[in-house]
């Protein structure tokens, strides 16, 4: 494939789209320990389910707006008025199972970072905090397990092949493919 930078990149980042180019060079497979980011990417990863990474990475402004900036915190406490209103934003993906997860989730997140002191320190201790260097898989045994425990937590939209995508995108799993000019960066 032709970049206008001359840099290669991996087959999924379209070179058609400048918000999806920014995100693979800037923000795929960067390490994540920020829980609000950490919240955004596992509702977006959630609501990306049977759709294009690229539809969802292209309405996430708007979904930072209509989710509050990500905030756990507000997330949790919307009551059927705001995921109604939710569900007839136009600007967003208006799955009403999605948005009822993404409710949900908050809730087990702020739970799970009651417990772990952080979402951060609970998603990274699955491996000892650091980045797990692997290719061309869409689910692991780490996804996995993290997958069983998130679910057995009561998350929502967490299946094995979301969460792998979900460790990729913050950084756990770091999987840019031969060629690409990140691929041994390691960020």
């Amino acid at each position: 494939m032709s970049w206008k930078d001359g840099k290669m990149r991996c087959r999924w980042a379209n070179p058609d789209n400048e918000i999806y180019v920014r995100y693979h060079d800037e923000e795929w497979g960067v390490p994540v320990h920020d829980d609000r980011k950490l919240f955004e990417m596992l509702v977006l990863e959630g609501f990306q389910a049977g759709l294009s990474w690229e539809c969802v990475l292209n309405k996430r402004e708007a979904f930072r707006k209509a989710f509050d900036n990500f905030d756990p915190e507000k997330v949790c406490s919307y009551g059927q008025e705001k995921m109604e209103e939710l569900s007839r934003d136009p600007q967003i993906i208006r799955n009403r199972l999605k948005i009822r997860a993404a409710v949900n989730n908050a809730r087990v997140f702020l739970e799970i970072r009651r417990e772990y002191g952080s979402f951060s320190e609970y998603l990274w201790h699955w491996t000892k905090g650091e980045a797990v260097y692997e290719k061309n898989l869409a689910s692991s045994p780490l996804s996995d397990a993290v997958s069983k425990d998130l679910k057995k937590r009561g998350m929502k939209f967490v299946g094995t092949v979301i969460i792998y995508s979900y460790l990729q995108a913050v950084g756990v799993i770091y999987s840019h493919e031969e060629g690409c000019f990140l691929e041994h960066t390691g960020n």
